[in-house]
């Protein structure tokens, strides 16, 4: 049975930068028009935080079952390793995303935009199905996509939404970098795994490029941002913001690029989620003081 110290290592805690990182970035921009709803936001946050720790879960049951993460380097994987049954990961995986789903609901009613409810729908759909079912679509090198959508422009513009209405330019261009950091992380993930996931046939988008490709998408991914805000802050200067957090991005391009493998992409991994949350604060901030000046 495994233990309270193993079932959060199974959620993953150092990924959740991607899921506060878009709220941030959405809070920012309803902080700008003056319509802050911190009840909202708090609840957004609730939503994006359950939801991906459900997701966490039902990929480490969906991936244990298959037998893909029987020899994986990095976090523990909590059905690969024996440590925790198949079932019980399913049923945490599901009570997690029971939670996000009623917090969704909950949002939904008060804000009384109810065409959310068939977001949140696919978003659930989308979160058992990249490694679940029959034909998952993390196996199909969709899983970047996916994430690029889901924790980008969805939960930056879906918070942004629920609190002051209609997003403007600036939080959709922040919204996309946000969404292309997010997507790094996984390129990060998905590259130390290239080996052992085409061994299992599960063909990653970094399975499917091969490394080189992925280790140059891996510093694209990472670098536009960067140029977003430079063309953001032509429009409005606080936007500039963003860039703080470029010198955090030199030296994980740099060993990327150099070819480092294995464990030394695990420190990549929790830079990269450094620079994203970095960045968003920075962009947050930007977004709040340019809309309000």
């Amino acid at each position: 049975m495994a233990s309270v110290a193993q079932w959060v290592q199974g959620a993953r805690p150092r990924t959740l930068v991607n899921s506060v990182a878009p709220v941030l970035v959405g809070t920012g921009g309803a902080i700008g028009t003056g319509a802050l709803q911190p009840g909202y936001a708090l609840l957004a946050l609730v939503v994006a935080v359950t939801l991906q720790i459900g997701v966490n879960y039902a990929n480490d049951y969906s991936d244990g079952k298959r037998g893909t993460d029987d020899n994986r380097v990095g976090p523990l994987r909590l059905v690969g390793s024996g440590v925790a049954a198949p079932e019980a990961v399913r049923t945490m995986a599901l009570a997690w995303l029971a939670a996000g789903m009623l917090a969704g609901v909950l949002l939904v009613s008060l804000t009384r935009h109810w065409w959310l409810l068939a977001v949140g729908a696919v978003c659930l759909l989308g979160a058992w199905f990249y490694t679940g079912g029959k034909h998952p679509y993390a196996y199909l090198g969709l899983g970047e996509v996916a994430v690029f959508v889901f924790f980008g422009p969805v939960a930056v513009l879906g918070t942004a939404y629920v609190q002051s209405g209609p997003p403007s330019a600036l939080i959709i261009v922040a919204a996309i970098g946000v969404g292309m950091l997010s997507a790094s992380v996984l390129v990060t993930n998905n590259l130390r795994d290239i080996g052992s996931d085409a061994v299992v046939g599960k063909r990653t988008l970094a399975v499917l490029l091969g490394d080189t490709h992925t280790r140059w998408l891996y510093a694209a991914l990472i670098s536009i941002p960067f140029l977003l805000s430079l063309l953001a802050g032509l429009r409005s200067l606080p936007m500039l913001l963003g860039l703080l957090a470029a010198p955090l991005a030199i030296s994980p391009i740099r060993r990327v690029l150099g070819g480092v493998e294995g464990r030394e992409l695990v420190a990549v991994l929790g830079d990269t989620a450094r620079i994203m949350l970095v960045w968003s604060l920075g962009t947050a901030v930007g977004l709040a003081l340019a809309m309000l000046s």
